[in-house]
């Protein structure tokens, strides 16, 4: 084991990057430079609230701006034009909460209930609209000149499932080589189609060609 204290440096025998600049004394310290800027004043309560809440959500309690409203009570009945701090009162008497259901009126419409049940309910009554709506689809049906007859009752049935579901249907008729020569084949196929469906349909496109192709569009009739 090697017991050998470590070498020590003679005094005065500085290395060279340590030694101050024309060998007299060091500079005196300076801290460095911090801009004295006035402290930021706290955001209030409300502001971060503001920044939080959905922007779609009704104004509740103190969140409410106006000085009168439009009151009606828990039970339903309209208690009248009063001020919106007369409203808080009686809201937190009743242990319920006031809520801006109309805020576009003179005064705004508020309304003494339970928030947390009138958003649930709120969200319920999205949720069935949004079941309720229909997205119409366009469906398309590709064709040929030559089609054979069980082939075209083979598209003809989904066709008809497309149309009971509500969804549009888009007919493309499409000519290769030669066949572009003999279109009114293609524009008779489309025409019987149509005469087919007319009961059931309404024509929102009529057989047309656009370059190699014809097309039609059906919708369900309403």
């Amino acid at each position: 084991m090697n017991t050998r204290p470590p070498a020590s440096r003679p005094p005065g025998n500085r290395p060279p990057g340590n030694r101050p600049p024309g060998g007299g004394s060091r500079p005196p310290y300076r801290p460095p430079f911090k801009p004295n800027f006035p402290p930021r004043p706290p955001r209030s309560a409300e502001r971060r609230f503001e920044k939080e809440r959905d922007p779609n959500e009704p104004n509740i309690n103190h969140y409410i701006k106006a000085e009168k409203i439009r009151l009606i009570d828990a039970a339903g009945e309209m208690v009248g034009i009063v001020s919106a701090n007369e409203g808080r009162r009686m809201a937190e008497e009743a242990g319920l909460d006031l809520v801006e259901i109309s805020p576009n009126a003179e005064p705004p419409v508020c309304k003494i209930l339970d928030y947390g049940k009138y958003k649930y309910q709120q969200q319920k009554k999205q949720q069935e609209a949004k079941k309720k709506q229909k997205v119409i689809e366009i469906k398309e049906i590709k064709l040929r000149p030559g089609i054979d007859k069980h082939d075209l009752e083979i598209k003809m049935r989904h066709v008809m499932e497309f149309l009971k579901e509500g969804d549009k249907v888009k007919f493309t008729l499409r000519f290769r080589g030669r066949e572009m020569a003999h279109q009114e084949i293609g524009m008779k196929l489309l025409v019987s189609i149509k005469e087919q469906l007319k009961d059931l349909v309404k024509i929102d496109q009529e057989p047309s060609s656009e370059g190699r192709q014809m097309v039609m569009m059906v919708s369900p009739a309403k």
